[in-house]
């Protein structure tokens, strides 16, 4: 146990120096994103892959489009993705992909969109760098302090399936995971210190919730055919008839994505590739692991998270015609964990073309298990959820590494006035960003020799 916090812990410390292969990587894999971003046939963030429709028919005209896009990326990409990429040393979706959504959007010209993608590659990996390097000579380190959120986001994050299991299925179903989780992360810590401790309880309770979802989905169909057969109906299979617009919507957007397959496999094998290079992390919790070169239990974690996004990602494409940036992100679990860039560059191909030919099989799937599908949503709820509450206390340990009681006031007090002004920057981006502000603002004060930095 002692290696895994010690190594959370020390996990800023990587410095963002790149190899080169890392550097044409980053820079072709934004560059290609933004294209697609700019065709509209895929994006990363799941709240503007519903407005892209419109887009797509003509109903909404580009400089339209990309204001929603920035509107919902903005505090993600300067609140999220920047100060934990400085605090881990690993890139991060909403550092590369949310900006390229934005660009590839915004550029007037199909040979424009590739140019300010690649552009904004080389700004995070030439930029960061530098940034990291000034931000460590500062009297507050407040980078250094930011390694406090380690701890809390991999530990609390572990509680997501016990949440949404007691959402959906009750207290007592909620309560039975939540204590075989807590004994799985206590035997895990006990025999197995050097394993992170909340990858087996995640495992058991994703497992617990899918396993009540099917076996509640099961009875409801039994019920409804003994019904039927008591009452001489028909039962219901929940299909949707050929002749409803939805279902002709659906077949359509998946017609498209098809069409365009080589691109998406194109695509999946250079995200796959870009996770195999251990530069990059799919999530708050993977990046600290990722970091520490935990790269096992950061697959793990990733792979949980999946079960969460594939009904919406599944359903938003074939509503929307655009497909999701990273897939349903199998590819970074799989990149994690191969030993080589060629086999991730295949397997992230094959992954993503298999993901985009069994669209409308899933979504038809999903129209059969109404609880699994209820599932994914809660799942998504209690993932922002644990996180938000486990970056927030971080990022008030931060405040109190670097500056004490005034630090936490600052910190706290950034992120209650942004609570007060109705959220301007999007909650779970509030904290972290206050870190950052903080940091500047003990500097700024230090200067002025009106503070003195605490002492580690």
């Amino acid at each position: 146990m002692s290696t895994l916090l010690a190594g959370a812990v020390s996990a800023g410390s990587q410095s963002l120096d790149f190899s080169v292969a890392q550097k044409i990587t980053v820079i072709v894999l934004c560059a290609l994103t933004a294209f697609i971003s700019h065709l509209a046939l895929a994006v990363f963030n799941d709240g503007v892959r519903p407005f892209m429709l419109d887009f797509i028919q003509g109903r909404s005209t580009r400089n339209a489009t990309t204001a929603v896009s920035f509107g919902l990326s903005a505090g993600f990409i300067f609140g999220l993705g920047a100060p934990m990429a400085l605090s881990t040393g690993v890139l991060n979706p909403w550092l590369l992909f949310l900006p390229t959504d934005v660009l590839g959007i915004l550029s007037p010209k199909k040979w424009i969109a590739p140019l300010l993608g690649g552009a904004w590659g080389a700004v995070v990996i030439f930029g960061l760098n530098g940034a990291n390097d000034v931000a460590h000579e500062l009297p507050v380190d407040f980078l250094t302090a930011m390694q406090q959120m380690a701890t809390p986001i991999l530990f609390l994050f572990t509680l997501f399936p016990v949440l949404a299991i007691t959402r959906q299925f009750g207290r007592l179903r909620g309560g039975i995971a939540g204590v075989v989780e807590l004994a799985l992360v206590i035997m895990t810590m006990k025999l197995w210190p050097d394993v992170f401790p909340g990858a087996a309880a995640m495992a058991v309770g994703v497992v617990m919730l899918i396993g009540f979802a099917i076996a509640k989905d099961v009875h409801q169909r039994r019920a409804d055919r003994e019904k039927a057969t008591e009452t001489g109906e028909e039962a219901s299979t929940s299909e949707v008839p050929d002749d409803d617009p939805m279902h002709s919507l659906f077949s359509a957007s998946a017609a498209r994505l098809r069409r365009h397959l080589p691109l998406f496999m194109v695509l999946g094998a250079g995200v796959c590739l870009l996770a195999q290079m251990h530069v990059f992390g799919g999530g708050e919790a993977t990046s600290f692991l990722i970091a520490k070169g935990d790269y096992s239990g950061a697959a793990q974690v990733d792979f949980y998270r999946v079960f969460g996004f594939i009904p919406l990602i599944a359903t938003t494409a074939l509503a929307s015609g655009a497909y999701a940036i990273a897939g349903f992100t199998f590819v970074y679990p799989i990149g994690y964990l191969l030993p080589s860039p060629w086999l991730a560059l295949l397997a992230g191909a094959v992954v993503f073309a298999l993901e985009v030919l069994a669209l409308s099989w899933i979504g038809k799937m999903l129209g059969k298990l109404p609880s699994v599908r209820d599932s994914s949503e809660h799942l998504r709820s209690a993932i922002s959820e644990s996180l938000w509450l486990a970056i927030l206390f971080g990022s008030l340990m931060a405040a109190n590494t670097m500056g004490g009681g005034l630090g936490i006031l600052i910190v706290g007090g950034l992120y209650l006035l942004n609570e007060a002004m109705g959220r301007v920057v999007v909650r779970m981006a509030a904290a972290p960003a206050a870190v950052l502000v903080g940091g500047v603002v003990l500097n700024l004060l230090y200067w002025l020799d009106l503070f003195t930095p605490v002492k580690s």
